[in-house]
């Protein structure tokens, strides 16, 4: 996996190729995906594509490779979208905030945000009793909080990790 701070520093593109495209759509598919079986795929012999992946991965490209689980049959099953306000907006409130969201495993994705809400949580529980405990007990103990609204996703029509 590559150099955190590497990665995080980085913010210009890497100039990608039809070859590079090619090979990122195949490990989006499988990450389990050989260089022997990505070479087959994009028409090139093995070295370069390593030599590809390896780039891709010291510039950030890849950030990760991952397992996608089944939500409910790990006991994840309810998806909750939270939209949380805070009361103060200094940079240390919500550099608090922050780190207070990223202690909670309950919380997958958590991004800042325009309008109303200044952050959008999407959080996964196994059941509603486990997510009022989870809202109670952690999220609703976190210091600045001024409004939290939480939206139960009903059923998921699209939910995918492809970019290119």
């Amino acid at each position: 996996m590559p150099n955190a701070s590497k990665t995080e520093n980085s913010t210009t593109a890497l100039a990608l190729d039809a070859k590079d495209l090619a090979i990122l759509r195949v490990l989006q598919h499988n990450a389990r995906a050989t260089v022997k079986e990505i070479s087959e795929q994009v028409l090139l012999s093995t070295t370069p594509v390593h030599e590809r992946i390896k780039r891709l991965e010291e510039a950030g490209v890849i950030r990760q490779y991952a397992t996608l689980l089944d939500a409910d049959r790990v006991k994840k099953g309810l998806k909750v979208i939270c939209y949380v306000s805070l009361k103060q907006h200094s940079k240390q409130a919500g550099s608090k905030f922050i780190q207070r969201i990223l202690e909670m495993p309950e919380v997958v994705e958590c991004y800042n945000i325009s309008g109303e809400f200044d952050f959008m949580l999407k959080i996964v529980a196994e059941n509603m009793n486990a997510y009022y405990d989870f809202h109670v007990n952690r999220l609703g103990e976190v210091e600045n909080i001024g409004n939290i609204q939480s939206v139960f996703v009903m059923g998921v029509i699209k939910e995918t990790h492809v970019l290119v």
